[in-house]
């Protein structure tokens, strides 16, 4: 793996080991990189061909006398024999007992110690330079005993040494009064003092670990954050988070799960308690104190916790600096030098004595002027004052939660419920603001959502809750499940809740809001409507404003969903602006999914208003919730709209986005999969559009937006398989009828036709055309009525009126342009030159076609403008390939080289013999099978070989 920033002071070294006799100082804290970079320097073309001895010294207590010298010579054993060494030699046996029958005799023992050392050093010198030595390197010199760093001082002294002397060591664990110092202290030919790496080249390092330049910069900047930019703690951390399956790869690069620290690794856990356990005692307990407070302190906070006078806390303080672990984050304000070393120290205190820590840290907290109470909360939960901790802990959620963050807000009342025994009171009181912050959160609940669900289903069970509670516990708890998919028993708690809220006529009406919202299948339109018409009429009850416009927004969305055109007179009633944080955003909310409803019916201009003004108040409000909703809204308006420049990219975010919900999560699934079909990725398409209906089609969930049956449906109607194609459609359409929402049946219908005229089914086909129509009798749906024209053409063209249905297509076609839906436009431009054709219009059949297929190259739409260029081709008209003159693309197909690279991993070759074998860099044969694992959607080499396997013998 490449040096990331250390370019410089790669070069530096290397230069000035090349001349003879330099001295050479590589200083720099714990696991920054001098022994990769000393490495990564003997390594260089000009330097490996040199003879080195590397001294290593370990971290020992009493370390043994020239006992890293000894070790580095030891590989040396077998060039002995063959050196010609004088009788001062004879010095080194008793280093080397070993080589007893190799050295000369043994000398005369002399009187004066001091003369002893002398001569052994002479003869250490003579045995470095008769080995032919030209590099001495010293490994972690700060460790070195006494006499190795007299040794060296000897060597740099000397004016007739032929060997360069480099040194790697940590200045701040250099001991006072160590030799070391007098031999830093000399002029070297480089001095190379390492430092921290910043979030750029985290990110690269990172990026080159991978082997591929896909890690994002925020995920860059949290592990700078943990790390403080120490390779060593990235590295180690970066392979954690990859056994621990952390991180995963996904169609947009490498991503990791939602966390809010990392888990220190055990290497790196150690190297800190290893440097801690050196220090005294006083600076052993500033640093417990710093690692229990997690967050800069002053100096007096710090002795406080540490239980340490004024004189304990400045050396323990003092040493601690020195060390290098903490350091001045800001003036007067100390802290650990990263998160990572700060756990380490945490995760290493007794139990008993974390819990005394946590009490002195909240006690001297609360007792300043302003008490932080969400830091207040930590402590007192940690040191197992439970009155104390809901205290702040209630103070920090409400805190939380007015400040946008809503998920700290739910899990940190979800904790205090949970993990601590209360009164029924608090109990019932904790219980029900769970129920509304989960509600109000401004951020995606993920696995916490689950957890909340669990937890008011337990405090719904309590025998001794009040019956006064039970409704909006039941409306809540109902809610929560319809956000995390479980329709059906949301539904099922929603209806028992609206008996019980009939006291409290706001929540009733918001529970029967959500019954007339068609989340489910089963359930017909006139039942959602009963439950609308209930709510309207309980509305005059509804004082609050907020809680109004929830309603007003709850109403129009599930009239529109449902197609009713009142639903867009109650959108001219919502207010265009309010006053209260809350309000703006349930504005958003509502202007959001109006937005997204009004590209269902066709109306595109007042959809990209609509989602414009949501967007601005999301950033306005914090209401990051949302955020991917937008997106999503935004990118499905841009696919209708043919503006496809770059969606791939924006949808393929989504798709595996943690902070999206799964209803963004599995639109944008649907849009991949569109795509895909559209560019001829069919493979591909296929893959995720099956694995979309297979997660959408038993959840009983009812949902226009992630409906993958049309696109499907098409897929299969090409390939020859009328029969699935009848069934995929065919389930999508039961649904449709099935409620009587025919606003739905705008994509799905015209396949489904296909399918059953291909079947012979006419009269079934033109049945549901008629009810097609008169579901949408008085509704001004442009999309929908688009739709109507080219279903009336298909049916026309079943009963051989080709001209009528020419006509129904161009007015079809014309509709679609003024939308507009450009790719709607061109299908349906196609259908027209069939239906002409067989007219025999030959002249304008071939228009029509040449018009759609120029329509599909401009779009992107290659599977297509193949299709139709197919068709002109046959009648003789000559049509340009547009990617000709350019480097051939193969969509989801492996390229000849990919296959080449497979096929030898296949083999269970490793990627340096691919690369050999074919001429290659081993970084070029990792870019092309982490291409094929994107075209197979794998993730592991095994897999990628097995995915592959039918693959390398026929065209895919």
């Amino acid at each position: 793996m490449e040096m990331i920033g250390r370019e410089a002071d790669l070069a530096a070294v290397t230069r000035a080991l090349s001349g003879a006799g330099a001295l050479v100082l590589v200083e720099g804290e714990a696991g920054i990189g001098k022994s990769r970079l000393l490495d990564e320097c003997l390594a260089t073309p000009g330097l490996r061909e040199r003879r080195v001895l590397v001294a290593a010294c370990p971290p020992l207590a009493e370390p043994f006398p020239l006992g890293a010298v000894v070790e580095g010579l030891r590989p040396f054993h077998g060039r002995l024999a063959d050196l010609r060494l004088s009788p001062l030699a004879g010095a080194l046996r008793p280093l080397f007992p070993e080589w007893a029958a190799l050295l000369p005799p043994a000398l005369e023992a002399l009187r004066d110690p001091r003369e002893t050392r002398h001569r052994l050093f002479r003869a250490l010198t003579e045995l470095v330079g008769a080995l032919g030595v030209e590099i001495i390197a010293v490994e972690d010199a700060h460790w070195a005993d006494p006499a190795t760093l007299d040794w060296l001082l000897t060597l740099a002294a000397s004016r007739s040494r032929d060997h360069a002397l480099v040194l790697t060591y940590r200045p701040l664990d250099v001991a006072p009064g160590s030799p070391l110092l007098r031999l830093t202290s000399r002029s070297p030919a480089a001095r190379v003092s390492l430092e921290p790496l910043d979030v750029p080249q985290t990110r690269a390092l990172v990026e080159a670990m991978f082997g591929a330049p896909e890690v994002s910069e925020r995920f860059a900047a949290f592990l700078h954050e943990h790390t403080g930019g120490i390779p060593f703690a990235l590295e180690e951390t970066v392979r954690l988070l990859r056994e621990r399956r952390d991180i995963f790869r996904s169609d947009s690069g490498w991503r990791r799960r939602l966390m809010e620290e990392l888990s220190v690794p055990p290497t790196v856990r150690d190297s800190v308690l290893e440097r801690v356990a050196r220090l005294a005692p006083q600076t052993r307990a500033v640093l417990r104190a710093a690692a229990v407070l997690a967050a800069p302190a002053e100096e007096a906070l710090l002795g406080a916790v540490a239980g340490l006078d004024e004189h304990g806390t400045r050396d323990g303080l003092a040493g601690a600096l020195a060390g290098g672990l903490m350091r001045e984050v800001e003036r007067g304000a100390f802290g650990f030098r990263h998160v990572l070393a700060a756990r380490a120290v945490g995760d290493a205190i007794p139990a008993p004595e974390r819990r005394l820590l946590h009490r002195r840290a909240g006690r001297a907290l609360r007792d300043g002027e302003h008490p932080p109470v969400v830091r207040l909360c930590r402590h007192f939960r940690e040191a197992g004052d439970v009155g104390a901790w809901s205290e702040y802990a209630e103070a920090s959620a409400e805190l939380a939660l007015e400040s946008g963050d809503g998920h700290t807000t739910v899990a940190t009342l979800h904790e205090l419920l949970t993990t601590a025994e209360h009164p029924l009171e608090r109990r019932v009181r904790l219980a029900r603001r769970l129920g509304e912050a989960v509600t109000l959160s401004a951020e995606p609940l993920s696995e916490l959502g689950r957890k909340v669900r669990a937890a008011l289903g337990l405090a719904l069970a309590d025998p001794e809750l009040p019956s006064a509670e039970r409704g909006e516990l039941r409306l809540r708890l109902g809610r929560l499940k319809l956000h995390l998919g479980e329709y059906e028993e949301g539904l099922s708690d929603l209806e028992a809740a609206v008996p019980e809220l009939e006291h409290r006529p706001t929540l009733a009406a918001q529970a029967m809001l959500l019954l007339a919202t068609p989340f489910n299948a089963a359930w017909p339109a006139d039942r959602h409507r009963a439950w609308a018409d209930a709510a309207v009429r309980i509305f005059a009850q509804v004082r609050s404003p907020a809680e109004r416009l929830v309603c007003l927004n709850s109403l129009a969305i599930a009239l529109l969903l449902l197609g009713d055109a009142d639903g867009w007179q109650v959108v001219s009633d919502l207010p265009e602006a309010a006053d209260s944080r809350l309000e703006r955003r349930e504005l958003a909310r509502g202007r959001l999914a109006i937005g997204q409803l009004a590209t269902v019916w066709g109306r595109h201009t007042e959809a990209a208003r609509l989602l414009d003004t949501a967007a601005e108040l999301v950033e306005d409000t914090g209401y990051r919730r949302v955020d991917g909703t937008v997106a999503i809204g935004r990118a499905r308006l841009a696919w209708h709209q043919g503006e496809w420049a770059g969606l791939a990219e924006r949808v393929g975010e989504l798709a595996v986005s943690e902070s999206a919900d799964q209803g963004t999560r599995l639109e944008a699934a649907l849009l991949q999969g569109q795509l895909d079909l559209a560019s001829g990725a069919r493979v591909r398409a296929e893959r995720r559009l099956r694995r979309l209906l297979a997660s959408v089609g038993p959840s009983g969930h009812a949902d226009p937006f992630t409906a993958p049956n049309a696109a499907l449906g098409r897929l299969l109607l090409d390939a020859g398989d009328v029969t699935g194609a009848l069934a995929c459609t065919g389930r999508a359409m039961d649904v449709i009828v099935g409620k009587g929402v025919w606003l739905w049946a705008t994509d799905p219908l015209p396949v489904h036709l296909d399918a059953l005229v291909a079947t012979g089914q006419v009269a079934q086909a033109r049945a549901t055309v008629s009810a097609f129509a008169a579901g949408l009798a008085g509704r001004d749906a442009p999309a929908p009525a688009a739709a109507l024209l080219v279903c009336r053409g298909i049916v026309a063209r079943a009963a051989g009126a080709e001209e009528e249905a020419a006509a129904r297509f161009a007015q079809a076609a014309l509709a679609w342009e003024e939308l507009p839906r450009p790719y709607d436009r061109w299908l349906t431009a196609e259908r027209q030159g069939h239906a002409l054709l067989a007219a025999d219009r030959r002249e304008q059949a071939l228009a029509a076609w040449s018009a759609a297929q120029e329509g599909f190259v401009a779009l992107g739409a290659r599977w297509d403008a193949d299709r139709v260029a197919h068709v002109l081709r046959g009648h003789g008209v000559g049509v340009a390939r547009p990617w000709r003159g350019g480097r051939r693309g193969y969509g989801d197909r492996l390229s000849p080289r990919e296959r080449e690279i497979v096929a030898r991993a296949a083999q269970g070759w490793t990627n340096k013999r691919i690369a050999e074998d074919l001429s290659l860099s081993p970084r070029t044969v990792e870019r092309h099978l982490s291409a094929a694992m994107r075209k197979l959607s794998v993730t592991t080499r095994t897999a990628l070989v097995a995915a592959s396997a039918g693959l390398l013998d026929a065209d895919s």
